[in-house]
């Protein structure tokens, strides 16, 4: 007869056992997601801020490659790879300049449930679909942002690709390129996680006397090794553990940049006051230790926003009296297609078709677009830019 926390073991594996049939069903037979999703020439020119004829006419005197038609004859539009080299062939990449730095963004807050990992991996994608080149660090042993890029933290990622050779007490590695892995984005690379990279918690605890110069010795060496492999990125996008711990203490010292995503109700408002509170005293004992904190900005994020709620409405409005302008205006909408595509382990950028109703896609990829949006201004005004306009914002004005 076994014991209630052998039960434990045993769920752990039949849920791991499910994990893997979900992941099969919503994979490729390669176990690793395809990106199939295409861009119309009214779309693709809207992204590159640009015409439409201007795309026709680089086709016709061929500097672009025109999309091969389908069987019967249509255009099937253009894949992220194509929208890539239009961006470079017509001049219209958003890329940052050598000496601007790249924006290295953490999305944290100690509270479970606000949708950390979903708004991760939509930024990740949304700045993918901008052309922008995007490397996402999975720092949490829950390992859900390597989930929704299409691996399985327990049967394809061993401990030696995640962040644990380069951060433990014992490193194997003095770089942390040996960690980066190809993504279905071809302009977004991840570093991935899994349960095992947990064991750093427990190294650095145990570290003993000499822990303080350890931990000291660690966060510097997150940081240096993020500014180096960073050169070759515009955004790097950090997910921290959803709590009080060494990684995510390092974390958030390397990062250049703080999105603090949480929910219109009443617990995570407290909960997320909270966490500011926490990392105020944090980067002032940081600070004492000759470990700097330096943010370009800091905006909290608005998600799971429902405005048919009147008590999502109040929290709202609660936060914006709060917190003013560092409230990013636009709110994440619950959303049907988010959940959607969560369950299918993909984003809304992803899908090929709408899951629901065509309007509710559309109504949802709006949505995100607006509210990641706000990021990327935040982002082009550290390295002095504005968004780029299209060319027909500046013919109007």
């Amino acid at each position: 007869m076994h014991s209630e926390v052998e039960r434990l073991a045993e769920m752990a594996q039949a849920g791991e056992r499910m994990i893997e049939r979900l992941r099969k069903q919503a994979f490729l037979p390669d176990s690793r997601k395809g990106l199939n999703i295409r861009f119309g020439i009214a779309e693709a020119a809207q992204l590159l801020g640009c015409s439409t004829n201007r795309i026709r006419m680089a086709e016709d005197d061929g500097r672009l490659p025109p999309p091969p038609p389908t069987e019967n004859g249509r255009r099937p539009g253009y894949s992220i790879e194509a929208l890539l080299n239009m961006r470079a062939v017509l001049g219209a990449s958003p890329a940052r300049a050598p000496l601007d730095r790249p924006a290295m963004i953490a999305v944290q807050n100690f509270k479970g449930g606000v949708g950390k990992s979903t708004v991760t991996t939509h930024l990740a994608h949304y700045f993918a679909i901008q052309g922008y080149r995007v490397l996402v660090v999975d720092c949490d042993s829950q390992a859900t942002t390597t989930t929704l890029f299409g691996f399985n933290p327990h049967f394809n990622i061993t401990r030696e690709q995640t962040l644990y050779p380069y951060l433990s007490i014992d490193p194997t590695q003095t770089d942390l390129l040996y960690a980066v892995q190809k993504t279905p984005w071809p302009n977004v690379d991840l570093i991935p996680s899994n349960l095992e990279l947990f064991d750093v918690e427990y190294e650095l605890a145990a570290s003993g006397a000499d822990g303080g110069s350890v931990l000291a010795s660690r966060f510097r060496k997150l940081k240096a090794g993020l500014e180096d492999l960073a050169r070759g990125y515009d955004v790097v996008i950090l997910d921290p553990p959803p709590a009080l711990g060494t990684i995510s203490l390092a974390v958030m010292q390397a990062a250049n940049a703080l999105i603090v995503p949480l929910a219109a109700t009443t617990p995570d408002f407290c909960s997320t006051v909270q966490f500011l509170s926490m990392m105020d005293q944090v980067t002032s004992q940081l600070a004492q230790a000759g470990l700097t904190v330096d943010y370009d900005f800091v905006r909290l994020l608005c998600s799971k926003f429902d405005g048919n709620d009147p008590s999502h409405a109040m929290v709202r409005q609660i936060m914006e009296q709060t917190f003013g302008p560092a409230l990013l205006p636009v709110s994440i909408l619950e959303s049907a297609e988010i959940s959607h595509a969560a369950l299918r382990m993909m984003t809304v950028y992803e899908l090929e078709r709408p899951i629901g109703s065509a309007r509710t896609h559309k109504r949802s990829r709006a949505n995100l677009d607006e509210a990641m949006a706000q990021v990327e201004a935040l982002v082009r005004r550290g390295w002095g830019l504005a968004t780029p306009a299209s060319e027909e914002a500046v013919v109007n004005g």
